[in-house]
């Protein structure tokens, strides 16, 4: 009697440790990029759909990967953050559907001005835009002429946060041009400025720190270069544990200066590389020579390369668990 007790008890036991466990796994924030290509890291990826383990669900630079808000890959949307106006970022064309195209030469038939890419896809989903500096002004004005909810377009300055849903959002400075072209402007002025070639100014451009339900804390670096709130605001206060690292030189910092925010300035437990103006994988592989290459030997922490369509899984440390 005493030894079936026992065996009752242990089983027991073992059954709530199962239990207990089932949630924890579950409680994971995936990370799903939406790219040129399924299973390739292409010239244009930027998009990424950041989903707490309570269901909400972010689109981040939603750009011209995101073939409109007809995308079968979108899904329920109820955030878009867009980390400045440049085209290829907001969106001012996208791809007619996923895949079409090249790595090297996605199809870019349809244009999205001048709501853009990323105000079109709020307006179907119903979803909120946050940004910072002063584009939630333009936003509220587009998102009002293309019949959404000016109100959805959402404030949120460097030093303030804002819940939406079970994921509390941040801007944090970034340095990089914000210039927003005469093509989502429009008329007289448009074509002036077009002409002059000029663009409107919307305020400086953002990075972004998420805190999701799980305890994990990211970062969004935008196109930024190097700053010092890395160090300070990024590391310092919000202690972000997963980095989403802009790599593409040039137009944003190449792949040893983010290296060197990775290593020296965030130190984060893991880091996806984005923005690598590249077509980088081949067959799903980092091609030899490539920035994201020399951004992956560089950087002292593991680095995931944003397949599109395979979805990474995070725990609240930051750590890569699932589809890694």
């Amino acid at each position: 009697m005493k030894t079936t007790k026992l065996l009752l008890l242990a089983s027991a036991i073992g059954l709530t440790a199962a239990v207990a466990a089932m949630p924890a796994r579950a409680a994971n924030v995936k990370v799903t990029p939406l790219g040129g290509q399924d299973g390739e890291f292409c010239l244009l990826d930027r998009a990424l759909i950041f989903e707490d383990p309570k269901g909400t669900r972010i689109l981040y630079d939603a750009g011209r990967t995101v073939a409109g808000p007809n995308d079968p890959r979108l899904g329920k949307i109820d955030v878009l953050l867009v980390s400045h106006v440049h085209g290829d970022h907001v969106g001012d064309k996208h791809t007619s559907a996923p895949n079409a195209g090249t790595c090297s030469k996605p199809n870019l038939y349809v244009t999205a001005t001048p709501n853009s890419n990323t105000v079109n896809i709020a307006v179907a989903k119903g979803a909120k835009i946050v940004t910072g500096s002063e584009m939630p002004k333009f936003f509220a004005g587009k998102l009002k002429a293309a019949g959404g909810n000016p109100k959805d377009s959402v404030l949120v300055r460097f030093g303030a946060s804002k819940t939406v849903g079970d994921v509390t959002i941040t801007t944090v400075p970034a340095v990089h041009s914000n210039g927003l072209g005469p093509d989502f402007i429009g008329g007289p002025l448009g074509k002036s400025m077009k002409a002059a070639g000029i663009t409107a100014y919307v305020g400086p451009p953002t990075g972004y720190v998420l805190t999701f339900s799980n305890g994990l804390v990211v970062y969004l670096s935008g196109d930024t270069g190097i700053t010092a709130e890395q160090d300070i605001v990024v590391r310092g206060h919000y202690k972000a544990e997963l980095v989403v690292m802009n790599i593409g030189d040039t137009f944003t910092t190449g792949p040893m200066e983010a290296a060197y925010v990775i290593n020296e300035l965030v130190k984060p437990k893991s880091v996806i590389a984005s923005h690598a103006n590249e077509a980088a994988t081949k067959k799903g592989k980092v091609q030899t020579g490539t920035r994201t290459e020399a951004f992956i030997k560089a950087a002292k922490v593991p680095v995931h390369v944003p397949l599109s369509g395979k979805t990474m899984e995070f725990n609240g440390s930051g750590e890569c668990v699932e589809g890694c």
